[in-house]
């Protein structure tokens, strides 16, 4: 396998495309996309999470939801070199391959308006991990920001459950504290937080608090670090050594192999320095390799990942 292999559980492509019908995935010539395949080739990367993001001005029903999931097959999946990810046996054949996989998740689950029914349809269509909320509340649960910080809803529990039954993933990035703790106890499997920095290192809502993190670990979950710049470090520029500041705290917090990336490509227009799409993500292993042996940064790169996904995606 590639020294340099990677998993990313987070990036905001699909919406991108949604908005701008004539961007490539395969060979964006326009410069307006973080990542293409050449750029995932170039990084070594072997699993991409696509997000369905639907922002705010568009409708929240499943149109959107299913325009997105419609241009990943058109213009991700028929990439030669991809290979659609929805079971623990997809993540097997990747490892030899050289494929790289590609999995569908939902940042918000707005558009479902409670409907399991519309949950199930998606796990159908290859969605393989959803969180609940972006950042305000809705039919399930509050957002990060939603001021009033309440947590799930009846019908929140009732997708909670419903998803634990299908196998699909939950992901606390975008949920209020309230709202994590919530969908804490009431899931019988390990949850994510797919783009997520440490709360203890940089004080912004989108982060983890030491409680949450141990929670994570506790329950064998994964948080994805991010790289988004004001989830890094506040009051100055972002560079990879904040980035590294964040794994430290984790591992000190027993996470070391909880650890892994949701880098938010395409979903940010500031960058860590160095650090502005899956080809740099060289920069970020050199550097780690500096403090860490071989192996752990392997375990962060993609071994932790690719574990959790064996274990927790469908058969």
């Amino acid at each position: 396998m590639n020294r340099h292999a990677s998993v990313d559980f987070h990036c905001d492509v699909l919406w991108k495309l949604l908005e701008q019908g004539n961007l490539s995935f395969a060979d964006d010539q326009t410069g307006q996309l973080d990542v293409t395949f050449t750029r995932l080739r170039q990084s070594g990367a072997i699993f991409q999470a696509f997000a369905i993001y639907i922002s705010e001005k568009m409708e929240k029903s499943m149109t959107p939801i299913l325009q997105s999931i419609d241009l990943f097959h058109r213009k991700v999946l028929v990439t030669p070199g991809i290979r659609f990810v929805k079971t623990a046996e997809d993540i097997q054949r990747i490892q030899t391959s050289g494929e790289v996989g590609a999995m569908l998740s939902l940042e918000g689950a707005d558009g479902l308006q409670g409907n399991l029914g519309m949950l199930r349809i998606l796990y159908e269509l290859g969605v393989r991990a959803i969180g609940l909320t972006w950042n305000q509340a809705n039919w399930g649960a509050d957002g990060v920001m939603e001021p009033r910080q309440g947590g799930l809803t009846g019908k929140g529990f009732a997708f909670v459950e419903e998803c634990n039954r299908l196998g699909i993933l939950l992901d606390v990035s975008h949920l209020s504290e309230r709202s994590f703790w919530d969908m804490a106890d009431r899931s019988v499997k390990p949850l994510i937080a797919s783009h997520s920095n440490a709360k203890g290192v940089c004080d912004h809502p989108r982060n983890l608090s030491d409680d949450q993190i141990r929670a994570l670990i506790d329950m064998d979950g994964m948080i994805g670090i991010t790289f988004v710049p004001q989830f890094v470090v506040r009051g100055k520029s972002a560079a990879v050594a904040d980035i590294i500041r964040h794994i430290e705290h984790v591992c000190e917090l027993g996470g070391e192999k909880h650890i892994m990336f949701g880098s938010d490509f395409d979903g940010i227009d500031t960058y860590v320095e160095g650090l502005s799409n899956p080809g740099e993500l060289s920069n970020l292993h050199e550097a780690l390799l500096k403090q860490y042996a071989e192996d752990q940064v392997a375990s962060f790169f993609h071994r932790n990942a690719n574990r959790f996904l064996l274990n927790n995606l469908p058969s």
